[in-house]
């Protein structure tokens, strides 16, 4: 599929929009989710949506014409699901919390256990449960592709998920299905590599399970990503155990590449020859995942440039580092290259910042946070959700 970026509207309506605010796209979504549609239907599996990467409750009418279920990792995910998508959860968690549970039995439809003494812990609350729950147990085959260790779920010594060396020859009562997480915005080739893995260390157990979740980070929207061949691999999958019921969570591919966070420079300052533009938004309370991963996001109309390049500007650049306006030394991130000298109030649109996002922002220093926003398919602005004062006190205490 041909990058969305080359189809957003937003600089078209860049006067209707408030500064800072995150938009979201209608057009730029329903094409994820026409395509994430039509790899579920020809491939005969189910995809969810991963609220761990996007959560914007009041988009969920537009998701539900195209899938019906999602996952959570917390009562408050699960009861999001329940109550705003309209469908109990498929849940997981490193470890549920006793005060907890009931909650999440009361929201959801799968729960997956990280080990055998959380199984041990709470199954008998979901056997006894008035409505029936299928249970998981989530595996590690122990291989991963993904490089960046922070999101690696198979690292030596992760805590995530169970062994085949420590699975027994029969599976615990109420075990229905397995769930195994090894992916960051991954290809389908790792995807396959990955299932050689899985099988060579758990078929023996499938012919005891009802499903098969095979986690997320499947970037199926990405331009470069081969769906073709992910198509062939699921069909060979549901052809090898037609018993197995397949499920994908991905997050990133439903909301990627479907709106910017715009912004504005509100002051230019300059430090041995280093040029930095501040903005209304901050990298570490509204754009963490540049920080912690690290990766330095497209800026629309400007040219993005090596770390580097901002000590070496030449005579005639218009080379700058883009700050954030907290007390945070490390808010800042460069360098990029303008065809103009920037100028204070002039707006600032960072691509592809709705996935990951609203989900790990915080209010750090008390700073305005960025409103949200859907840019309708004909035009009209509907902003979500404008923050106030109030949001940052009743976080406090």
């Amino acid at each position: 599929m041909e990058s969305n970026l080359h189809f957003s509207k937003v600089s078209e309506h860049l006067d209707q929009i408030p500064s800072p605010c995150y938009v979201m796209e209608e057009s730029l979504l329903r094409r994820n989710l026409e395509l994430i549609r039509s790899v579920k239907e020809r491939a005969g599996v189910e995809i969810i949506l991963a609220f761990k990467s996007f959560a914007m409750w009041k988009s969920f009418p537009i998701f539900r014409e195209y899938i019906q279920y999602t996952t959570a990792s917390s009562p408050y995910e699960a009861r999001l699901a329940l109550e705003e998508f309209g469908s109990k959860a498929h849940t997981y968690s490193p470890a549920y919390i006793e005060s907890d549970f009931p909650e999440i039995i009361r929201c959801s439809s799968h729960i997956t256990f990280n080990s055998f003494s959380q199984y041990e812990r709470f199954y008998p609350l979901v056997k006894a449960a008035a409505e029936p729950v299928s249970c998981g147990l989530r595996i590690n085959p122990e291989y991963s592709e993904v490089e960046v260790e922070l999101y690696n779920p198979c690292a030596p010594g992760t805590r995530f998920g169970v062994t085949a060396d420590l699975l027994p020859p029969c599976l615990p009562e109420g075990i229905e299905g397995f769930h195994c997480h090894c992916h960051c915005e991954s290809s389908s080739y790792e995807l396959e590599r990955t299932l050689s893995h899985v099988e060579a260390k758990f078929s023996h157990w499938f012919p005891q399970l009802k499903w098969l979740n095979l986690g997320g980070g499947h970037l199926m929207t990405r331009e470069d990503y081969d769906v073709e061949h992910l198509i062939k691999l699921l069909q060979g999958l549901k052809s090898r155990y037609p018993h197995l019921h397949i499920i994908l969570e991905p997050g990133s591919a439903f909301t990627w590449q479907t709106g910017p966070l715009v912004s504005t420079v509100v002051d230019i300052v300059e430090s041995r020859g280093i040029r930095t533009a501040i903005l209304d938004v901050s990298f570490t309370c509204h754009m963490p995942d540049c920080l912690e991963m690290p990766y330095q996001p497209k800026v629309r109309g400007a040219e993005t440039l090596p770390e580097d390049a901002v000590k070496n500007a030449g005579a005639g650049e218009y080379i700058y580092r883009l700050g954030g306006n907290s007390c945070l030394s490390g808010d800042y991130m460069g360098a990029w290259r303008f065809d103009h000298p920037l100028q204070v109030g002039e707006r600032i649109v960072f691509e592809d910042m709705i996935h990951y996002t609203m989900v790990k922002t915080n209010m750090f220093n008390g700073i305005q946070h960025p409103s949200i926003a859907l840019l309708h398919t004909d035009g009209r602005l509907e902003v979500y959700k404008h923050f106030t004062y109030e949001d940052y006190k009743n976080r406090m205490s």
